[in-house]
């Protein structure tokens, strides 16, 4: 055991050293919440349909839970999707020849005051071990599983803004170098677009800075093509800011808009108004055309794909963006060639 640990550290320095040369990603989010779909012939039929977008990436979610903001156990649910059904979908990704992202969420069960991951915290100091000790046992189980399955990249949380703006060293201590010990390919983590990636203590210890990208573009119910690439422009200007103070790149881990008015004006919202799957698709031709050529971005998963290859349609109003027009935006972007980028 030993001798595997010292062998993975050795594998994992290597990698993140001059030899490691990063890769641009053409990705989609794959999601569920429930304990076996992942495994079900539905779920390999929608994968096998994810694959025909041209998508070369899938990030596989997985998500466990504690109880309320301020608890320190953190634990599997019955919406938690079983080891062996993860698996099974990391395997039937690989097979239609996709590579992999294990990306794991924490939700909290009680939300009646409002609360949120990204205000996960503890009140008293001493209870920052505890919370750290069992995050790290979560991630490392997907950690040993990434490793086991040949998973190409681990995700090592998501949007918890107020753990990973603080508390260096328990990241790097308690969370990271264990993961290291146990997993040899690349680590990344998905951060909040508004108030958290340009605040992150521990973008030096990954290998790629992930930022879920709900950034709002436009103040219009309806606003045309021109005036969402218009929107993204202080985006990119803060964004390149950023970039050349940690020289990693970037990759939008998740970002996406429902089908519906107003949906530029807030992405992050799960909006119920009026129908409009053409400013949906207009917001990923929006993104694509900014994005496609920054020598620092490195690619982008698209929230959300399902487990059922008919969900969507051009009736949904949500996220998932199959059999809408958005999906056509995808493949005809994820069909061009793969941009150079010569970053290591």
């Amino acid at each position: 055991m030993v001798k595997r640990i010292v062998l993975i550290s050795l594998a994992a320095i290597l990698f993140c050293g001059s030899a490691f040369c990063y890769e641009w990603q053409k990705g989609i989010c794959y999601t569920t919440w429930t304990k076996e779909k992942y495994s079900s012939p539905a779920s390999d039929e929608s994968l096998e349909a994810l694959s025909k977008t041209g998508a070369k990436w899938v990030s596989i979610l997985t998500t466990w839970y504690q109880d309320k903001c301020f608890s320190t156990d953190i634990h599997p649910s019955e919406k938690t999707p079983s080891d062996e059904s993860v698996i099974h979908a990391i395997k039937q990704a690989h097979s239609l020849g996709m590579k992999v992202m294990i990306k794991p969420h924490l939700d909290i069960i009680d939300t009646s005051d409002g609360s949120w991951r990204g205000e996960i915290g503890c009140k008293e100091e001493t209870d920052w071990n505890a919370w750290f000790e069992h995050y790290r046992d979560f991630i490392v189980h997907y950690a040993k599983m990434a490793e086991e399955n040949k998973v190409e990249i681990l995700c090592i949380g998501t949007e918890l803004t107020s753990v990973s703006t603080i508390k260096e060293d328990m990241w790097k201590e308690i969370v990271i170098k264990p993961v290291r010990a146990v997993y040899s390919g690349p680590l990344t983590y998905a951060a909040n677009w508004n108030d958290e990636y340009t605040h992150v203590k521990f973008w030096d210890a990954l290998d790629y800075v992930g930022i879920d990208a709900y950034f709002p573009l436009s103040e219009k119910d309806r606003p045309t093509l021109e005036e969402l690439k218009k929107g993204w422009e202080e985006w990119v200007k803060e964004m390149e800011e950023f970039q050349k103070t940690v020289n990693k790149p970037i990759i939008f881990q998740e970002v996406g808009y429902c089908a519906t008015d107003w949906t530029a004006k807030t992405p992050w919202e799960e909006l119920t108004g009026n129908l409009n799957t053409k400013l949906q698709a207009d917001c990923f031709e929006a993104l694509l055309k900014t994005f496609w050529n920054k020598e620092w971005f490195y690619g982008l998963y698209w929230w959300r794909w399902g487990t059922n290859k008919n969900f969507g349609g051009p009736n949904n109003r949500g996220y998932i963006f199959q059999n809408k027009p958005a999906q056509k935006i995808v493949e005809i972007w994820y069909r061009k060639s793969t941009p150079k980028r010569t970053m290591r």
